[in-house]
């Protein structure tokens, strides 16, 4: 393969990058891979001369890397809602997100969701995710916690987790066994016991 060859590669891998950035719902994986994208479409800027070009998409990498570093400095200002078996709002929120839900937790049966108790996260007046399942005494057994996707940044989590002790709440538990959800489980602190349940303590 020849250098300009090489060179192109190179320039449609960042095309290809920022194209993708633009099909994000998470506002944080956007600003992530468009960094990537215009970080490499700026090296083939300078590889080719177009100066312009290079200059453009190197503003753009600053942009992401700022708006990054806004994003973790800013503490999200959530609110906590409780909610119970038949609760209103629970069974519109799951109608409106049912086809999401189903993708991220295929096989799960949304009738077994009816009489749980749980909580509703907001952000401003967005519904950002609801933690729903079952507590005994100070164990809270999940049966679903979903995050819609704009806020799928584990902040949702953190702050959701960190109030449980403050309903009584001293551990969380979950028959996690969906390969991407496990891994968000490990991320925000839970850990498999040898019964193959995820276990967080919370204090």
């Amino acid at each position: 393969m020849t250098k300009e060859m090489w060179f192109e590669v190179i320039g449609y891998t960042g095309s290809l990058l920022v194209l993708v950035s633009m099909l994000m719902t998470s506002v944080v994986k956007l600003r992530v891979i468009n960094l990537i994208g215009s970080a490499v479409f700026t090296v083939y800027a300078l590889l080719i001369h177009s100066y312009p070009t290079a200059f453009l998409n190197a503003c753009l990498v600053i942009i992401n890397v700022v708006q990054l570093l806004r994003q973790r400095r800013t503490s999200k200002s959530y609110e906590l809602q409780t909610l119970s078996g038949g609760d209103a709002f629970a069974d519109w929120f799951l109608k409106k997100h049912e086809a999401d839900i189903l993708k991220c937790f295929p096989g799960l049966s949304m009738e077994i969701l009816k009489d749980t108790e749980g909580f509703a996260v907001f952000f401003d007046d967005q519904a950002a995710g609801v933690l729903l399942g079952t507590q005994k005494d100070d164990s809270f057994e999940i049966l679903l916690d979903y995050t819609t996707p704009a806020f799928r940044d584990c902040s949702v989590g953190t702050f959701l987790y960190g109030k449980m002790p403050e309903y009584g709440i001293r551990r969380l538990t979950s028959a996690a066994d969906i390969p991407a959800h496990v891994k968000y489980m490990e991320k925000v602190g839970f850990v498999r016991d040898e019964s193959g349940l995820y276990v967080k303590e919370v204090h």
